[in-house]
């Protein structure tokens, strides 16, 4: 086993209290065997959802000066590379330099891109020109990368009202140059359900997928961040079948946000809607959930 084969370098925000960015994704990580380096994008006393939110969002020169200490001390070897939340154009700038250069130096390091945008109801919660840098420059360095609907309506272009509209914009998001491509929420099924959609590239085939799950009465936090953090995981498990990597990530998914909303209402009370700081995510108690996913969620593939 190499000494960077399950590392990865995880680049994202950083609460001091909660579960989102690196506080969602790297307790999964470490939990199913991957060494994990944290660099911080912004430092959060907590997630913008709460009445007060204070810290410090990070530039360029800070991460040049992280990233080169690394160097430096030959530490810089890593399997994976994983990006979420970003909150300024100069830092995410400078990420897309790292990734090229541990790229150059290690050209089997795959790079999980989360191009945090914004969502449905809320718009962007990012500064608007990051969007031209995430399609112009971090997709062509994409292995796989995880927009929801929202994000992949941003850096296509095309309005997603279909299942042939999204899969429209992942062949767009393919011709820059990713090969995997996984929606991971879309507005696409029932009112009680999500819709994720899938495409992956081997070759000369495309290998689409569809997944519906359940669609939970309320707003979490850090489930992107989450979501992507185990996708990498089984899609490194499970390299040829990203079906599988995302049935087992979506399966884990669920047993949290059911855990995390029944203890939401438990401490509220009875009638009571949970509070922000309630209903954050229910990781650490969840973890033989993130070990042994259940079963119970199936993918439908279709070959074209």
């Amino acid at each position: 086993m190499s000494s960077c084969e399950k590392r990865v370098l995880s680049i994202q925000s950083h609460v001091v209290s909660g579960y989102v960015g690196n506080k969602s994704a790297t307790f999964p990580m470490q939990v199913l065997g991957f060494e994990v380096d944290a660099i911080n994008s912004v430092q959060f006393s907590n997630h913008t959802g709460y009445n007060v939110c204070k810290g410090q969002v990070l530039n360029s020169t800070e991460l040049q000066t992280l990233y080169s200490a690394l160097k430096e001390n030959d530490i810089d070897h890593y399997s994976h590379v994983l990006t979420g939340f970003v909150g300024s154009e100069s830092f995410l700038l400078e990420v897309v330099n790292v990734i090229k250069e541990l790229k150059a130096r290690n050209p089997n390091m795959l790079f999980v891109c989360d191009p945090v945008l914004g969502d449905f109801g809320v718009g962007y919660y990012v500064p608007k020109e990051l969007t031209p840098i995430y399609r112009e420059k971090l997709l062509p360095l994409a292995d796989l990368i995880t927009p929801n609907q929202f994000e992949a309506e941003e850096l296509t272009g095309i309005t997603i009202k279909t299942e042939e509209d999204a899969f429209k914009a992942m062949e767009l998001m393919h011709c820059s140059g990713c090969k995997n491509i996984v929606i991971s929420s879309t507005e696409l099924g029932k009112d009680d359900t999500l819709v994720l959609l899938g495409s992956s590239l081997t070759g000369e085939k495309n290998k689409r997928l569809r997944l519906t799950m359940h669609k939970f009465d309320a707003h979490f936090t850090g489930t992107g961040d989450l979501f992507t953090a185990l996708l990498l995981v089984w899609s490194h498990t499970h390299p040829d079948n990203l079906a599988l990597a995302c049935e087992k990530t979506i399966a884990t998914m669920q047993s949290v946000l059911k855990k995390t909303l029944e203890v939401a209402k438990k401490r509220a009370g009875p009638g009571n809607k949970p509070t922000v700081g309630q209903i954050e995510l229910r990781l650490i108690s969840c973890k033989d959930d993130i070990e042994h996913p259940g079963n119970n969620v199936k993918a439908t593939v279709m070959e074209v």
